[in-house]
């Protein structure tokens, strides 16, 4: 059962501009050490860096908060699967608003797509709630 929703859309140049005006100051303050560790890798750093601020907006919108209630830019982080996959990383408000949205005897799952094309970045969150005793997501491959 599907209990949140959120999809955001970010334009890189502002990104960038950001970063230009207040460098490490912003980075620190909306971005985990994961974030940063993985878009200070890229060559398009201000577009990595514009996905994980659109997935973060994403995520505060599928909890139903926003920015507010308790919920804060580094509560929320893009990490990634064995996989490769994005996912979120809550903790704090984030996390406690999230436990919320879980009904008792369920498991909550969050699921993250991102992509950009510049000049824009764009993520959609949805939180999924599953019975506990669910089978694990299994796709078998197609012959």
């Amino acid at each position: 059962m599907i209990v949140g929703l959120g999809s955001d859309l970010a334009d890189v140049r502002r990104i960038q501009k950001t970063l230009d005006r207040f460098g490490d100051r912003f980075v620190q303050r909306v971005f985990t050490e994961i974030e940063q560790a993985r878009s200070e890798r890229r060559k398009e750093r201000a577009a990595s860096y514009a996905k994980r601020w659109a997935a973060k907006e994403a995520c505060s919108k599928a909890l139903g908060t926003g920015l507010r209630m308790g919920v804060a830019w580094r509560e929320m982080g893009v990490a990634n699967l064995p996989t490769g996959q994005p996912t979120m990383v809550l903790q704090g408000g984030a996390k406690e608003r999230f436990l919320s949205l879980i009904p008792p005897g369920w498991e909550g799952r969050i699921h993250v797509t991102m992509t950009d094309d510049l000049p824009y970045a764009q993520a959609f969150v949805v939180i999924e709630a599953l019975p506990a005793d669910h089978p694990p997501l299994h796709y078998p491959a197609r012959g």
